[in-house]
């Protein structure tokens, strides 16, 4: 790919990527947050814009708060693969990916450098006012890919996001010592439970039984709102919190 003028003027560098295509006629209507899972921001450039890799996203953010990008908003960047959000299933051409440079769990799981959060919240308000993006769908690829990725993990700062007018947030109701509901449980709790999180926008089925795909919907939708257990099990902790995120949700 030739060079390309960036799209927002906090780019540090464009660092072409040959991984991208049409958009198909679609605008973005999310950002999906990830992580590098990679040792240096180098190594994740290069793998981004390796071809044979076939894999991208339109910025990456390094340690230090620079912000590269690899390819233009106006393209599909190949960064959400297999994923759904709002009964949305292509979320290449629905969104624009953002890669945070960090090991994951990979590597220790380490902590996101304040300068890091400080740069990506700049980029995503640049974006929201170019593209009119809704709070609820900053999202991580976790959202959208529950059970398959966990990007951007349980240390991503999602309230410092949300403080700063980036994304939906909410104080995530106390833990108990209820059970919940688990796999292998079915009746009209399980199906409230679905026809909720259906409702913000994950990708799950309404059949009123707790499936392994609900349990990844619900695992997901934990290490989002409710970092402190994520274990998958939708316990009276859990509820609440998605009533209280429902409750934020706006319907712009």
């Amino acid at each position: 790919m030739t060079r390309f003028d960036p799209d927002s003027p906090l780019v540090k560098r464009v660092q072409p990527s040959p991984n991208h295509g049409s958009r198909k006629g679609m605008k973005p209507s999310a950002i999906i947050l990830h992580y590098t899972e990679m040792r240096t921001v180098d190594a994740a450039l290069a793998h981004l814009c390796n071809p044979k890799a076939a894999v991208s996203a339109h910025y990456v953010i390094d340690e230090d708060g620079a912000i590269f990008q690899l390819v233009p908003e106006a393209q599909r960047a190949w960064h959400a693969g297999v994923s759904n959000w709002c009964c949305e299933a292509d979320m290449n051409s629905a969104s624009i990916g953002i890669e945070i440079q960090n090991g994951g769990a990979k590597f220790g799981a380490p902590a996101y450098p304040g300068a890091q959060i400080d740069a990506l919240i700049g980029l995503c308000r640049d974006i929201q006012k170019r593209h009119a993006i809704p709070s609820k769908n900053i999202l991580g690829h976790s959202d959208i890919a529950p059970g398959r990725k966990a990007d951007p993990g349980e240390k991503f700062p999602w309230d410092r996001l949300a403080a700063a007018g980036v994304g939906l947030y909410v104080p995530p109701q106390p833990i108990a010592g209820d059970e919940g509901l688990k796999r292998g449980d079915e009746g009209a709790a399980v199906w409230d439970l679905q026809r909720k999180l259906l409702a913000y926008g994950y990708g799950v089925d309404v059949t009123g039984l707790y499936d392994e795909r609900t349990e990844a919907v619900v695992t997901a939708f934990q290490r989002h709102f409710r970092p402190a257990r994520v274990d998958g099990r939708a316990d009276r902790s859990t509820f609440d919190t998605l009533r209280d995120v429902l409750a934020e949700a706006p319907d712009d």
